[in-house]
């Protein structure tokens, strides 16, 4: 909504306050852009049924947050950034992919940044090729617009010059029919390892409960799911 000059003018005002006129500036036309993408998210959100209390928090926690940081597509968000992430599994053989991450120094799903984009989904199948280096993911269960099987707000601790801030990732899950395929890229995690859904989760705790509620999630939508994919 346009509003009208007040005083004091531009030329008469502080550094400080120009700085805070711009960045209600850059809000507001972060606003105006992604209302129908933030619209969609929050549709997401509220048609998803969280499997425990955490998640159901995380949710509120996210629709809360977009409401308040229109910029929370964007890794300049000040207090933490929508990220996706996606479990892998082989289709065949039903072994899910983790990776340890360096950083965190913990087992994880593949994930990162949302990149410039408003399909999370797209997002979370673009980092997982480039993370894995397989060129045939598919999303699980199909659908014209996918929707994420979980979501969980976590903290990411400061590193060097970036703070402490918040990843709210949406958490997809994609199949492949050609695990021998994995090629990781020199810069990616290189200890990576397929296992079974009972493997994974009796690492106990190398893996977060999130992320053991993924699992369980991937065990369950899987349970019927036929080893190949029908021919056409």
């Amino acid at each position: 909504m346009p509003r009208h000059a007040s005083l004091p003018l531009w030329k008469d005002q502080s550094v400080e306050q120009k700085l805070d006129a711009l960045r209600r500036q850059m809000l507001d036309l972060y606003r105006y852009q992604l209302s129908e993408a933030h619209t969609s998210i929050i549709r997401m959100l509220e048609a998803h049924q969280p499997a425990d209390d955490k998640e159901a928090a995380d949710i509120e926690l996210i629709k809360r947050l977009i409401a308040e940081h229109p910029d929370i597509l964007s890794m300049s968000c000040e207090v933490g950034h929508i990220t996706a992430s996606a479990m892998i599994v082989d289709r065949a053989s039903r072994r899910a992919l983790l990776h340890f991450h360096k950083r965190l120094g913990r087992w994880l799903q593949v994930g990162g940044h949302v990149e410039y984009e408003t399909d999370i989904a797209a997002a979370a199948l673009r980092e997982a090729r480039e993370e894995t280096g397989l060129t045939d993911l598919e999303f699980y269960p199909a659908a014209d617009v996918v929707p994420p099987i979980d979501f969980d707000v976590h903290t990411v601790p400061r590193r060097l010059k970036t703070p402490e801030h918040l990843h709210l990732d949406f958490r997809y899950l994609l199949l492949t029919q050609q695990p021998e395929s994995l090629a990781p890229a020199a810069d990616e995690s290189t200890q990576i390892r397929w296992l079974s859904f009972d493997e994974a989760l009796a690492f106990a705790a190398e893996i977060d409960p999130p992320l053991k509620r993924l699992l369980r999630k991937g065990q369950v939508l899987l349970r019927d799911l036929p080893a190949t994919r029908a021919s056409v």
